[in-house]
């Protein structure tokens, strides 16, 4: 599948913050991964494992600097390693936020 074919078919709501024609899968894969992980859909979660692969999903999202609980905690039981291995949850805050659910 070519990086065109694949972009336009992510959700809308992932990349509500910049156009789709800015986006380079190749280059841009940390933040295509982390946005897909943290807001997509299941049909957003199957094209992303398509198009890049588990181990490569893996060896990018080991080395987000930010990732939701629930985000990491999906990632980690996925792919069977532990959440310590996971540069997000090594640099999170010691106190965390007052608003933080």
């Amino acid at each position: 599948m070519s990086q065109n074919e694949c972009k336009y078919k992510f959700s809308n709501n992932l990349f509500w913050d910049t156009s789709l024609e800015n986006i380079d899968l190749e280059k841009h894969a940390p933040y295509v991964i982390q946005r897909t992980l943290e807001y997509g859909m299941t049909e957003d979660w199957k094209l992303l494992l398509a198009y890049y692969g588990l181990d490569r999903i893996k060896n990018e999202a080991i080395q987000l600097r930010t990732l939701e609980p629930k985000a990491l905690s999906y990632i980690s039981a996925l792919t069977n390693t532990p959440k310590n291995k996971f540069r997000c949850y090594t640099l999170k805050q010691s106190m965390p936020t007052h608003w933080n659910y």
